[in-house]
């Protein structure tokens, strides 16, 4: 059980955003220490554009005060797409700064100077807590499905999906890498035993690849079977 969990941790990605070079170094040292994965930004504009290119960051720890796009702008940019967790830092012990970060989505909010010990027991505690939600955010192919948000992200652009696309969609991610029957498709997705036609799945599964764009690719037909949720390699 430990292995499995030290092996989980090696994946955990955080991305630290601070345009003091010495605080970025002290933040990594420590949290490298504990096993994550670290990713560095100097400025806001830096960090938006590492996030994009990472859909997999498990964490931000973002510093207020930045040149270019200060961390205020960058927690809101984040807010739009992603509830990935977010800790502030900042110099100011200011309540009002506390109050606009928690407005904003931030999950902690931690003033400078701080103990990086501290700081790490926080990123846990907090990994923790997403981690115990995570069933409900799935991931596949640069796809993210948020089912308590009712809310899918492809290549970071939002997609808009009626409520059985999203269901479709849902079920073909729960179980990507597996042929499913039309007839498991119309048990689950419309919740009734497969009587009729294949054509209310086919036509679902049509609207469905059109609106994902060039992920819709990622939906295999089986002939003779029904479809399977799969890498173009596979």
């Amino acid at each position: 059980m430990a292995e499995g969990s030290e092996q989980d941790l090696e994946m955990i990605k955080i991305l630290v955003v601070d345009d003091e070079t010495r605080m970025r170094k002290l933040v990594k040292d420590f949290l490298s220490k504990s096993g994550y994965m670290v990713l560095e930004a100097a400025d806001g504009v830096e960090a938006m554009e590492m996030f994009y290119s990472n859909q997999d960051i498990s964490l931000v720890i973002l510093d207020v005060m930045m040149p270019k796009m200060d961390g205020w702008e960058v927690c809101k940019e984040i807010r739009s797409t992603s509830k990935v967790p977010i800790i502030m830092l900042t110099a100011r012990g200011d309540e009002k700064d506390e109050l606009k970060g928690f407005d904003l989505g931030v999950d902690e909010y931690i003033s400078k100077p701080f103990s990086p010990k501290i700081l790490v027991a926080r990123a846990e505690a907090i990994l923790r807590r997403s981690q115990a939600k995570e069933e409900s955010v799935l991931e596949f192919d640069s796809i993210k499905l948020d089912k308590n948000a009712h809310m899918v992200v492809i290549d970071g652009e939002y997609v808009e999906l009626s409520y059985k696309e999203f269901e479709l969609l849902s079920y073909f991610m729960e179980n990507k890498g597996i042929a499913l029957s039309r007839e498991k498709i119309l048990n689950h997705v419309w919740n009734y035993d497969y009587f009729g036609d294949a054509r209310t799945i086919d036509t679902h599964v049509k609207k469905l690849r059109s609106k994902m764009g060039e992920k819709g690719k990622l939906i295999k037909t089986i002939w003779g079977l029904g479809y399977k949720l799969s890498a173009d390699s596979e």
